[in-house]
């Protein structure tokens, strides 16, 4: 059967929906507690879709629900939505439909929360260096193929600077659109992580931080780390690169989008490792949804769908009609 473009960009959507909804009922806790909540660890959504994540309960931020996205694929439709509108990659539009956004806009998430209170669309921060831009940017990878290298690494800047402006932050993004972008044109898993190498790398060159380029060798690193492992286990991966922090947790989602060959186990293996799990599941199952749509899971998406509404198919077919 013929896969077509719409298809892996509707791949790619939903891989990042699934994966930032499962991945969301063990973000932020350590192996022992992702155990400690989930004897069994986590197979899919553990409980009835719609009701509160049970470690959510009484939460004075937000009470998540079974099934629901988080800011993670809430601005990933953003930067979308920008893009469908203005057939091209713009900050100021980019950062007109990420004001329109409501989910983690609290203080203790000052990327988004600064951005917010500045209420400015043409707002170009200075600093952040966190993965919140790559969550966002697979959008720059769905409207530029993978031969538009410069458009590419400029786009996903482009999509970035509203919150982001550290130099590891742009790496990530160009090193997360490249990706999708090499994945939507059926590039191999080592192609892809080659671009995406390419890309943190250039990004760290235009953008220089107050270091020496690193993104792209912690990539490296962690492909390193991982490939000595007979099998990958949620707790053996956790010792080794536990995505906690800006330097494991988007260089570890690639690693694992190259070496896997299911969105669907990419997302349960992120999930289960815990730290910043929807944000590693949400990229990777954008890679790997995009590489190979059927493993997408269909039922984990229909819940999305029913919960949130995104409507990612029809989405798909837009973006689809712009790439070039």
């Amino acid at each position: 059967m013929t896969v077509t473009t719409a298809d892996r960009i509707a791949g790619c959507l939903k891989g990042i929906a699934t994966g930032d909804a499962i991945g969301k009922q063990t973000e932020m806790l350590s192996p022992e507690e992702v155990l400690r909540w989930y004897p069994l660890g986590i197979r899919g959504f553990e409980g009835r879709p719609g009701t509160i994540i049970p470690r959510y309960v009484g939460n004075s931020k937000r009470q998540w629900l079974i099934g629901e996205t988080t800011d993670d694929t809430e601005r990933t439709v953003a930067v979308a939505r920008a893009i469908i509108a203005e057939r091209r990659v713009s900050h100021e539009t980019i950062g007109r439909e990420l004001l329109r956004c409501t989910k983690s806009v609290h203080p203790s998430v000052k990327s988004l929360w600064e951005f917010h209170q500045a209420g400015d669309p043409m707002r170009i921060a200075s600093a952040h260096d966190g993965c919140g831009a790559a969550i966002r940017v697979a959008p720059v990878g769905m409207f530029y193929g993978s031969d538009r290298f410069d458009a590419l690494v400029n786009g996903a800047r482009e999509a970035s600077i509203s919150t982001h402006g550290g130099s590891l932050a742009l790496a990530a993004a160009a090193a997360t659109a490249a990706a999708v972008s090499a994945a939507i044109d059926a590039a191999s898993p080592d192609q892809v992580l080659v671009l995406a190498e390419r890309a943190a790398g250039e990004a760290e060159s235009r953008w220089p931080g107050p270091t020496a380029p690193t993104f792209a060798n912690a990539i490296r690193t962690i492909q390193e780390n991982l490939t000595d492992l007979a099998a990958l286990r949620p707790t053996d991966v956790a010792l080794r690169c536990f995505p906690n922090q800006p330097m494991t947790i988007v260089p570890l989602a690639l690693v694992l989008a190259t070496t896997l060959q299911s969105a669907e186990d990419a997302i349960l293996l992120a999930t289960n490792i815990g730290g910043d799990s929807d944000s590693v599941g949400s990229i990777a199952g954008a890679i790997l949804g995009a590489m190979y749509p059927h493993t997408v899971n269909q039922h984990w998406y229909e819940v999305v769908e029913r919960i949130n509404d995104h409507d990612l198919v029809a989405m798909a077919n837009e973006l689809a009609r712009l790439r070039h």
